[in-house]
């Protein structure tokens, strides 16, 4: 179980997260701050993982309303992948078969750390739908379970006017590249 954040912390990441929601308005067009506020001000837990997703550099926002679940959608929307979560192999499997120059972590061991998922193909194209990321970095993305088994996983980024998805090998790690993440509340 997770501690939870403290009152200051707590009114201090709120106001962190309604000043990037006024800044970035292009990202949550028809919802409001209060609806927001209202809404995950009394789940801990989950503020303890947005405060997380905050001091590991990610800049989380709102970028959507799952109508179904009645959940806000928050994601890293830092402009470049997030400082503090590079130099990452994918899964703790390629971590493992390492067997020097190791990573100090890997991106799905600090995502589940973290308590978030790591984006997939679909929710990045989003991401980048609304604005251009990792136009000097990359982000690792959910793998698909058929690439990985055969040891590969996938990254994007932004370049020449586009998004590109490619792949490394799992274990693979570069300054450059880290994870972007996304938390329904």
């Amino acid at each position: 179980m997770k501690p939870p954040i403290s009152t200051n912390e707590k009114k201090h990441l709120l106001e962190i997260l309604q000043l990037r929601f006024e800044k970035n308005m292009y990202r949550h067009i028809g919802i409001t701050w209060a609806s927001i506020e209202a809404h995950i001000s009394n789940q801990p837990d989950k503020l303890w993982v947005i405060n997380e997703m905050n001091i590991t550099d990610g800049e989380p926002d709102v970028i959507g309303y799952d109508k179904n679940e009645n959940k806000y959608i928050f994601c890293d929307c830092s402009k470049e992948s997030p400082k503090s979560r590079r130099s990452f192999c994918y899964d703790h499997e390629a971590l493992n078969s390492r067997k020097e120059h190791k990573p100090k972590n890997s991106a799905i061991n600090m995502a589940s750390e973290i308590g978030i998922e790591l984006l997939d193909e679909e929710q990045y194209n989003y991401l980048q739908s609304l604005e251009n990321v990792d136009t000097k970095t990359s982000s690792w993305l959910k793998t698909p379970k058929s690439v990985r088994k055969l040891g590969g996983a996938i990254f994007g980024d932004f370049r020449f006017g586009r998004v590109f998805i490619y792949h490394n090998g799992a274990e693979s790690y570069y300054a450059a590249r880290g994870f972007r993440g996304m938390l329904k509340v």
